[in-house]
C-alpha cells in the first residue's frame, strides 16, 4: 500500500543526518521564489509541504522507516541555481538541480543518477535522457521505480541496485539503470537490502510535497 512519508503537519518520522540534535526543515502552506532574491524561497504559513529553512543550508534528513524495492512519487521545487537530491535507501542519488534551459546533460544535471566517488575521482553516473526541467519556482515531480540490490545467503551481492524506471515531469528519463555501489554523498557506506529515504538539505533552497512511497515485492 502506498503511504505518505510526510504527514503534512510536522517533521515527525524524519531524522537529521549525523545525529544533529536539531534541523531547520520546516512546514509551510505554500512557497514561491522570493520576490527580492530568486535564489531563495519564500514560504507562507500553513501545512502541506516542507522546506529546508530560510537559507537552504541545513542538514540532510532521512526517514525513520527503511525501504527496499519501492515506487516513489515526490514533488519538489528549487530556487534559482539551487541543488538537492533524493537518495533511495540513503545510498543512491537521483539529482535535483535548477537545470532550466541546460542543453549539455550529465550525471550532475537534474534527473541524473549521480556518480560514485572512488580514489578521489567520479565513476559511473548516468545523465537523464532529456532535460524535462521546469523553471525555478515551479513544482516538478519524479515517479521512480527502484529495485534494491540482491545478496545471497553468505552476504555476497548477486545483483546491483537498479533505477528500473524514472519519469520526470511526464518524460521517461531512465530505464533499467544499474548502480554498482553507493553514489557520492550517501549517508551509508555499505550496501544492504533496505535503507531510509534521504533528502539533501545543505546545497540550497528546496521544498518538497506529496512524498508517497509504495513498497513492492
Amino acid at each position: 500500500m502506498a503511504q505518505s512519508v510526510f504527514n503534512g503537519k510536522n517533521m515527525d518520522g524524519w531524522l537529521a543526518r549525523g545525529g544533529a540534535p536539531e534541523h531547520e526543515w520546516a512546514v509551510a502552506g505554500d512557497i514561491a521564489l522570493d520576490l527580492d532574491n530568486a535564489k531563495l524561497l519564500a514560504p507562507s504559513p500553513g501545512a502541506g509541504l516542507f522546506y529546508n529553512g530560510p537559507t537552504g543550508r541545513t542538514v540532510d534528513i532521512y526517514t525513520e522507516a527503511e525501504y527496499g524495492d519501492c515506487e516513489l512519487h515526490v514533488e519538489f521545487m528549487v530556487s534559482q541555481g539551487s541543488n538537492s537530491g533524493v537518495y533511495l535507501m540513503g545510498r543512491y542519488e537521483l539529482q535535483i538541480l535548477d537545470s532550466w534551459g541546460e542543453t549539455g546533460l550529465g550525471y550532475g544535471t537534474c534527473g541524473g543518477v549521480y556518480c560514485r566517488w572512488i580514489d578521489e575521482k567520479p565513476v559511473d553516473g548516468v545523465p537523464p535522457r532529456v532535460n524535462a526541467s521546469k523553471p525555478p519556482g515551479e513544482w516538478q515531480r519524479y515517479d521512480i521505480t527502484f529495485r534494491a540490490p540482491r545478496f545471497d545467503a553468505d552476504g555476497n551481492k548477486t545483483a546491483n541496485a537498479t533505477f528500473v524506471k524514472v519519469v520526470w515531469n511526464g518524460e521517461v528519463i531512465h530505464e533499467n539503470v544499474e548502480v554498482a555501489g553507493c553514489t557520492r554523498g550517501a549517508m551509508l557506506p555499505d550496501e544492504a537490502t533496505t535503507g531510509p529515504l534521504m533528502l539533501q538539505g545543505d546545497h540550497g533552497p528546496v521544498a518538497y510535497r506529496n512524498v508517497v512511497l509504495k513498497s513492492i515485492s
